[in-house]
């Protein structure tokens, strides 16, 4: 049923679009996501969300316990349509979910014995966690780690805004991904799920649509 409302649906899209979407779903991922904890800057967090979607991962996980803030839209210029984003209100529930569903957790950090990004080792599901601009990730995700990455740096300047870090983690660890034979593709389930996201984003009157082919359907039945 959910398929064939898709193949209705996709035809208000352009073969384009249709195409792009074919494209983007194969190269998506679960496999490696993000959880950002509390930055209180909104570019920053729009703009992780943007490297999230430039380099096929689906999922960003903010946790919004001491800054509640929503995501600077402007600045995540359309990622939001694209990206599925979890909220948490507290660092342990986000944790807590996350380890239920099988991730390791990666506390990016240059102060804690950390491995660096070339030793850095991506064999199992994966979630990066990265903290505010100020003060980094709390003591709830370093305690709670199962491991420590970080980016060597050789210049004056010992630490990379956050967006910046993501970025380059992000480019890394999906090309090593895609090289390598571990399954992280999604699963038929999951593109299903997120192409109704997407087609519920990207159709501007997907309610009205949705009401003409369950009507087109009762009738012919």
């Amino acid at each position: 049923m959910k398929q064939s409302l898709h193949n209705y649906l996709e035809t208000y899209l352009t073969p384009r679009r249709q195409e792009l979407f074919k494209e983007v779903l194969a190269q998506r991922t679960r496999f490696l996501t993000v959880a950002i904890e509390d930055v209180g800057h909104l570019h920053n967090t729009s703009a992780v969300m943007r490297s999230c979607d430039a380099f096929g991962v689906q999922d960003v996980h903010v946790i919004e316990e001491l800054k509640g803030k929503r995501i600077d839209r402007e600045i995540a210029m359309g990622a939001q349509k694209w990206t599925t984003v979890n909220r948490y209100s507290s660092t342990k529930e986000a944790l807590s979910s996350l380890k239920d569903k099988g991730y390791k957790i990666v506390a990016t950090t240059p102060h804690h014995t950390a491995h660096k990004l070339e030793d850095f080792v991506l064999d199992q599901p994966t979630v990066l966690f990265f903290g505010s601009e100020k003060d980094g990730l709390t003591d709830t995700v370093i305690d709670a780690a199962d491991e420590y990455i970080y980016i060597p740096t050789f210049g004056f300047t010992q630490s990379l805004n956050i967006s910046v870090c993501a970025a380059i983690l992000l480019q890394e660890l999906t090309q090593r991904l895609r090289k390598s034979n571990l399954d992280w593709q999604l699963n038929a389930s999951d593109c299903l799920d997120i192409k109704e996201l997407w087609l519920k984003r990207n159709l501007k009157d997907y309610d009205k649509l949705v009401a003409r082919y369950d009507l087109e359907n009762n009738s012919s039945s």
